[in-house]
């Protein structure tokens, strides 16, 4: 897994928003692309080459930059942007609605994007994507966010994307290699229920669904990263690391 960003609600000034490259067997995975992560991804894949987009939910954190990517492999000339005449469309896997909400972002008053020849659309469903296997549980969230957990070669990665505390959460990454889980609210801040985790609630879904590894990921700029590691790590006992953009590990 490569880590394009993952700044908490906004792109810092250190990491762009959420996106994140899951790679097995030559198969590419895009997980999300909010603000800037498609900048991003151009150093490590031509954009045309991927082979399939999960949108965990459609906040703009973790989908706004899929209106590049229409202007990429639309406009875009040369092998990096434009898919081969006999290659299918990017299947975008994403939320009912996820069509319409690149549209409105893209531009509000167009009617003809045609933004199915460029994806093929469709909505998060248990089952196999290239050598993957791929579950999917609805997240605590305000708008309708699904968690995944993608599994390999008897490894298995689970990412949370946005959440509360949740035993969909808990259940989903139930004995998995690596959780990377978000940990937006501070220790300092005001708690709203229903919407984020604090890096001890994300140590403590960690610990309860016993996985083997936990990444902290989706801290926003004004919190700090650090103390959300170390919060996490007084409620679970297992290796803990934080995400930073550019970094690549091996599940």
């Amino acid at each position: 897994m490569t880590v394009l960003g993952c700044s908490g609600s906004l792109p810092g000034p250190d990491s762009p928003a959420s996106g994140y490259l899951v790679q097995a067997d030559g198969f590419t995975l895009l997980v999300d692309l909010g603000h800037g992560a498609f900048g991003a991804l151009q150093r490590y894949v031509a954009p045309a080459a991927v082979d399939a987009i999960l949108v965990s939910h459609l906040h703009a954190d973790h989908c706004i930059d899929l209106t590049a990517y229409v202007v990429a492999l639309r406009y875009g000339s040369g092998p990096r942007f434009r898919r081969a005449e006999d290659a299918s469309r990017i299947p975008l896997i994403g939320p009912a609605g996820t069509r319409g909400r690149i549209e409105a972002a893209y531009d509000p008053l167009a009617r003809k994007l045609s933004l199915h020849e460029l994806f093929g659309f469709s909505t998060p469903s248990a089952g196999d994507l290239g050598p993957f296997t791929l579950e999917f549980a609805t997240m605590n969230h305000p708008t309708p966010t699904v968690g995944v957990r993608v599994g390999h070669g008897g490894r298995t990665l689970v990412y949370s994307a946005d959440t509360g505390e949740s035993e969909n959460l808990a259940e989903l990454a139930r004995d998995a290699d690596v959780l990377l889980c978000e940990a937006s609210f501070g220790p300092d801040e005001e708690y709203v229920p229903d919407l984020h985790l604090t890096g001890r609630q994300a140590g403590e879904h960690a610990a309860k669904a016993g996985v083997g590894r936990l990444i902290v990921t989706h801290v926003p700029p004004w919190v700090s990263a650090e103390t959300q590691r170390d919060e996490a790590a007084t409620a679970f006992d297992g290796p803990v690391d934080l995400a930073r953009p550019g970094w690549s590990f091996e599940v």
